[in-house]
């Protein structure tokens, strides 16, 4: 699937509000998370078996969709691991942050657009490599409520 180099969010009556590319987005989310989640978890981020990036995948008229990859590391086992209960952790884990996350992505919205909610999908097993949780935000671009 190719991924669009720039997102742009407009609001309701058109005007450019919010600029995302792939350096803001690993901004939001950088590579050492993963790395910071395992420490949390088990005290050694080696024991860790997957890389965790976060991706933009499409923009909707009043949301956002990005994924959560999983990635397994060289020598470890994505599918031996339990990644299934994933979304409830992360949506509370302050390492994986999904709060700070839309809260800094509202911090840059015009006062037009706000996000009014966001969610997390059920994992889904992709390949033995490969695992992704889906990130929904729900932008309000009429009467915008800052995001909780």
């Amino acid at each position: 699937m190719l991924v669009p180099v720039m997102l742009v969010i407009a609001d309701i009556k058109g005007r450019a509000c919010y600029m995302l590319n792939k350096k803001a987005i690993d901004n939001l989310f950088p590579s050492d998370r993963a790395d910071q989640f395992f420490e949390a978890l088990f005290g050694d981020a080696s024991e860790g078996s997957y890389d965790i990036s976060l991706e933009f995948q499409s923009q909707g008229e009043n949301s956002l969709f990005f994924e959560f990859h999983l990635k397994q590391r060289p020598g470890k086992c994505l599918s031996c691991n339990l990644t299934y209960g994933l979304p409830e952790v992360f949506s509370r884990h302050p390492v994986i942050n999904i709060k700070g996350i839309v809260s800094a992505i509202n911090q840059s919205l015009n006062v037009n657009v706000r996000c009014s909610r966001w969610e997390l999908g059920s994992t889904r097993n992709i390949s033995r490599e490969l695992h992704i949780i889906p990130l929904t935000i729900y932008l309000d671009k009429e009467n915008p409520p800052v995001c909780p």
